[in-house]
């Protein structure tokens, strides 16, 4: 099952799957967790899983940017174990030395003011890698273009694809910001297209959630 709640300042997707499990603390990972206290939300991802008696087993990064990472410290402050997933090409997005990066995308779009809701974020626990399976059925597919690292996560078995800022419904992410390339997201989208069934459902990073990949065509 698929939880969505929309978090941070610019309403992120964040996504809460459950695996298999019984109904009491059912191992779940969390896909973009954005909840932080510039945008009033800061308890809302670590309530949610608390009510629903989920136990998150890892953080999962579709990629690095500063609206999709906000809340990776409130969770890691509530479960300090789970580990933090992403991309190698997008391991300096987080870290440390976050802000490094980020306020250079911040100031960007002029919104250097949430900079330090991206400092010094968590470290990655560990990396995604192209065509392999991070956790029970769930598959990772390299996917660059909006950010180096971005990815999109499949699940073959039930027909599910968390895309991130890579798809959105009958678009795609923007790649003018630092370290986008229009070509390479226009090569990612060819992959996913030609590659997965088109009654998949996808789950983007922001917008219309569901909507099948043939819709896109």
């Amino acid at each position: 099952m698929i939880y969505t709640l929309q978090t941070g300042p610019l309403s992120v997707n964040t996504y809460i799957v459950t695996l298999s499990g019984s109904s009491s603390n059912c191992p779940a990972f969390i896909v973009d967790p954005a909840a932080c206290p510039y945008s009033g939300d800061s308890n809302s991802i670590v309530d949610f899983l608390r009510k629903k008696s989920l136990s998150p087993v890892a953080l999962v990064l579709t990629h690095g940017h500063f609206d999709h990472v906000s809340g990776l410290g409130l969770i890691k402050a509530a479960w300090p174990q789970v580990p933090v997933l992403i991309h190698q090409n997008d391991k300096d997005f987080i870290g440390s030395e976050s802000a490094k990066l980020q306020t250079l995308c911040l100031e960007q779009i002029a919104f250097d003011d949430f900079t330090p809701f991206v400092s010094s974020l968590p470290e990655p626990t560990s990396f995604l890698e192209d065509s392999t399976y991070f956790l029970e059925g769930w598959q990772t597919i390299h996917t660059p273009g909006h950010t180096p690292g971005s990815v999109c996560l499949y699940c073959p078995k039930e027909g599910l694809l968390i895309s991130g800022d890579t798809i959105f419904y009958q678009s795609w992410g923007r790649t003018d910001l630092l370290l986008g390339s229009e070509s390479e997201i226009q090569s990612s989208l060819a992959k996913i297209y030609k590659s997965l069934p088109p009654q998949t459902k996808v789950f983007p990073g922001h917008g219309k959630t569901g909507f099948l990949l043939s819709e896109n065509f």
